[in-house]
């Protein structure tokens, strides 16, 4: 690749994104719950990072700030929850004008490193904001983009509010792990599952998100090795980050066995400043993590070492990218992290 060439592309935000690929039943549930008249004031939808969680957040918010009467002949009537992207609610919502509704999402530090966690401060915002008179609808919606990114202080206040919900009020709350999350503010929430989509969804996806054929080798690629998230399958079209997976899972499979030259490759891949490998390697590590958290059959005492690691491993990255840290000594670190909480 040269040096001219961009190692990953992107994709619209979940925001812009119009299309919903692989979650039909989900999309049918939503609305089902809003034209019932008995909507549950918040919805956790779990399932794998990529998959398209916040695009349906997005989406459901979308058609109740454009549709607020859920008796309306054009809700009784729709067949999902999409909307012209020329509504005036689509176009604000496009711009990040729309007053009636809240995203939480992380942020950058002030020395512009993302946050790897939602800050607290954001999220008791969402009180002012569900304190304030709504806007035309009467519909006030608020999007957290991730809940299992609160910490502790946060995942407090946001239950604050789950606890006693203003009228008229509708939480989406994106979720990528279930064992991440305060039992109590679960149980407050209905729960979508989505799984992760088809491979033919995966490439429809990211043809559609990248404005190529479906066809495209390259594609196909991606999409196989992605495990059923778009956003996987977007750094995958990077055939550095492909190569780095490999060996990150190839790396992970053995555990809690280590192999030395393995890690120092991995080590090597990383080297640099340049975000986006480090982002890959955290992504399989972290969708690894996932899989095995949300196990029914773990036994409680290595879901724990899991979860702490989980903790531990973020935070060690989130240093290593603000302080510009050697990458080495963390692929070694994450391993080591890894391998104690998966033995015995």
């Amino acid at each position: 690749m040269s040096e001219a060439e961009p190692e990953f592309e992107e994709a619209p935000p979940p925001r812009l994104t119009q299309t919903l690929f692989g979650h039909a039943a989900a999309e049918v549930a939503l609305l089902a719950a809003y034209r019932s008249g008995r909507i549950p004031h918040a919805f956790l939808l779990l399932g794998q990072k990529g998959i398209g969680k916040a695009t349906l957040a997005y989406r459901m918010a979308r058609f109740v700030l454009a549709h607020p009467d859920p008796a309306a002949p054009e809700v009784l009537a729709a067949k999902s929850l999409a909307v012209d992207p020329q509504h005036p609610v689509a176009r604000r919502m496009a711009a990040q004008a729309q007053a009636d509704l809240l995203v939480l999402e992380r942020t950058p530090n002030e020395k512009g490193v993302l946050r790897q966690q939602v800050a607290v401060e954001d999220v008791r915002r969402t009180v002012a904001f569900f304190g304030a008179t709504a806007g035309e609808g009467g519909w006030r919606i608020a999007i957290v983009d991730a809940v299992d990114e609160l910490n502790r202080f946060g995942a407090n206040a946001l239950l604050k509010i789950l606890e006693e919900p203003p009228q008229r009020v509708i939480l989406l709350l994106v979720c990528h792990s279930a064992a991440r999350v305060l039992p109590t503010l679960r149980s407050r929430c209905r729960t979508l599952t989505l799984r992760p989509l088809a491979q033919a969804d995966v490439a429809a996806a990211l043809a559609a998100a990248m404005g190529r054929p479906t066809g495209d080798p390259e594609v196909a690629a991606a999409a196989a090795a992605a495990d059923g998230s778009v956003s996987r399958a977007l750094a995958f079209l990077d055939e550095d980050a492909l190569d780095l997976r490999q060996r990150a899972l190839a790396a992970l499979e053995r555990l809690p066995a280590l192999d030395g030259n393995a890690l120092h490759a991995i080590g090597d891949a990383l080297a640099g400043t340049d975000p986006q490998p480090l982002a890959a390697f955290l992504d399989t590590v972290n969708a690894w993590l996932a899989r095995r958290l949300d196990r029914n059959d773990a036994e409680i005492g290595r879901l724990a070492r899991l979860a702490e690691a989980f903790e531990r491993i973020n935070q060690a990255a989130s240093d290593a990218a603000e302080y510009n840290l050697e990458r080495k000594p963390l692929v070694f670190g994450v391993f080591g992290l890894l391998a104690e909480a998966t033995r015995g």
